[in-house]
């Protein structure tokens, strides 16, 4: 699917349009600031996108102001005493310095253990953190695609975890591949289950219609819920989707 981006300004909002080889215009705000995207049918003009969007304004407006008022956690120093998120639980971070290796366990349900050598940089800290929470939700996805694919009568798709700034999850329906974000090895499980059924359930209908919906409540029915939960949970720092 062949994609051509341009941004355009709406009363005061920036917007970026992606034009594709699509029907119906989409609108979506996006965490953490709100950012707009329209993907927008390839032959729809620029005034037919802007009266589009104005007619949408105050549902955009309502959506970035959710998103101004969600907790969102300072920038982390990765530090004793600080506090991290693993599965929805926030535990305290507990650096230990030595020899060896680097590595990361949960110590009890309230700590964090971080062991790297004296002097390590506040960067290489992040990187190891985060090398762990790559590990523990790829244990966590892998057997949730081999239970819910057979549900939902498909394959096991190939499927990969990556950084992602705007989207929780995203589908390639083309090549039958989904990513995941990388920050959802912070959130309880049932919002974890709820993305991958999401992008699964792209692979039975692509765009976000009626039938989407209905399928989504036939296989989930409670995942309005599950997303109201990941949607009320702290945000990471400004630079989201590490």
């Amino acid at each position: 699917m062949t994609t051509e981006r341009r941004r355009i300004e709406i009363r005061g909002i920036a917007v970026d349009v992606d034009r594709k080889p699509i029907k119906n215009l989409h609108v979506g705000v996006y965490p953490p600031d709100g950012y707009v995207r329209v993907a927008a049918p390839e032959r729809m003009d620029d005034e037919a996108i802007r009266l589009a969007v104005v007619a949408r304004l105050r549902w955009i407006q309502r959506q970035q102001k959710g998103f101004v008022k969600q907790a969102r956690q300072s920038q982390r120093q990765f530090v004793t005493g600080e506090s991290h998120y693993f599965r929805g639980k926030r535990y305290n971070l507990d650096v230990v310095e030595g020899g060896g290796n680097a590595s990361v366990r949960v110590r009890g349900n309230r700590v964090i253990e971080l062991c790297v050598r004296p002097e390590t940089t506040r960067e290489h800290r992040e990187q190891v953190i985060y090398r762990w929470y790559r590990r523990q939700l790829r244990a966590e996805v892998g057997p949730l695609v081999e239970q819910w694919a057979p549900r939902l009568g498909i394959e096991p798709p190939t499927w990969g975890i990556r950084k992602m700034k705007t989207k929780w999850g995203s589908c390639n329906t083309d090549a039958g591949r989904i990513w995941v974000n990388l920050e959802l090895a912070k959130k309880p499980r049932a919002c974890v289950e709820y993305i991958l059924v999401h992008e699964l359930v792209h692979l039975l209908e692509r765009r976000h219609t009626d039938r989407f919906r209905e399928l989504m409540d036939t296989f989930m029915p409670d995942w309005r819920l599950r997303r109201d939960e990941l949607n009320a949970a702290p945000l990471a720092h400004e630079h989201w989707g590490y």
